[in-house]
């Protein structure tokens, strides 16, 4: 066949863009490939030094482990913080008694959850501006904030606070978790002094859930161990949630935080629902 335009075929064809040969915008540039190799070497490495923390850091020695901790000695079965919940709750074995310090006007010791003596014993004052001596009963029933009793009612005569003393020396061998209360000095003093005395630094954590007061031990008495204050262990969940918990260091021996059920007994129904049906609306 003879061309007589004199132009080629090639010509005729209409101009077809030609796919270019880079591949830049399907893949990561230079930093970005820098960037995700760093992200996902962190992201392992987190994860591989929280399921084997010994690699990097020592192993805290610990006397004594609890799966029965006794609340105040029991709050929901006797009067909470006295002598006879605590035989009690040995009698039912369990395997720590936690409970709560103050310090009388006298510079006593006392185990008691409330500096207010209202709550406890129907009674105006703190047991702060109170010889230990002058001290009232405890009332026969005590209101209970948590778990499905509502009243704990006291099963003996016994009613009375006693002091840290006491405790310490009817239950050696037993270990004792003990909330100071006050933000006081010579209370941390005088506590650390009575655990001392008694020879139960390894037998005893100490501490409160306001960070000041959990400084103050420490600063007090390093060799006892401690738990965790309220700031302290959001700052651990934060560093867990970030990757960054694995590679700092953790002073405090003890994890103890509240129940959140605690919390939502205060709050009424239609806060509580409202919070959910935000959350539920945040995730969608």
């Amino acid at each position: 066949m003879v061309n007589v335009t004199g132009t080629s075929p090639s010509s005729l064809l209409p101009d077809i863009p030609v796919p270019s040969a880079s591949y830049g915008s399907w893949f990561p540039s230079h930093k970005g490939m820098i960037i995700l190799g760093i992200l996902t070497g962190y992201i392992a490495s987190s994860i591989f030094f929280l399921k084997f923390p010994t690699l990097i850091h020592r192993k805290k020695k610990q006397a004594f482990k609890c799966t029965h901790i006794s609340h105040r000695g029991g709050a929901g079965e006797n009067l909470e913080n006295t002598m006879t919940a605590f035989r009690h709750a040995r009698s039912q074995g369990t395997e720590m008694l936690e409970l709560d310090v103050h310090l009388s006007l006298d510079g006593e010791v006392v185990v008691a959850h409330d500096g207010v003596l209202t709550r406890t014993a129907g009674h105006a004052g703190r047991i702060a501006e109170t010889n230990f001596a002058d001290l009232p009963e405890m009332l026969e029933s005590l209101s209970v904030c948590f778990g499905n009793v509502n009243t704990a009612r006291a099963s003996n005569a016994d009613r009375r606070m006693p002091l840290l003393r006491e405790v310490f020396a009817e239950f050696p061998t037993l270990p004792i978790n003990v909330d100071l209360k006050e933000n006081s000095d010579v209370l941390v003093r005088k506590t650390s002094e009575l655990i001392k005395e008694f020879r139960r630094e390894h037998l005893t954590v100490w501490g409160n859930a306001r960070d000041a007061v959990a400084q103050k031990c420490r600063r007090e008495n390093p060799n006892i161990p401690m738990f965790f204050s309220i700031r302290r262990a959001l700052v651990t969940l934060l560093l867990f949630w970030t990757g960054l918990l694995p590679f700092l260091p953790i002073k405090e021996e003890f994890f103890e935080i509240c129940m959140p059920s605690i919390f939502l007994k205060y709050v009424p129904c239609s806060l509580v629902t409202t919070c959910i049906w935000l959350a539920k609306t945040a995730c969608l």
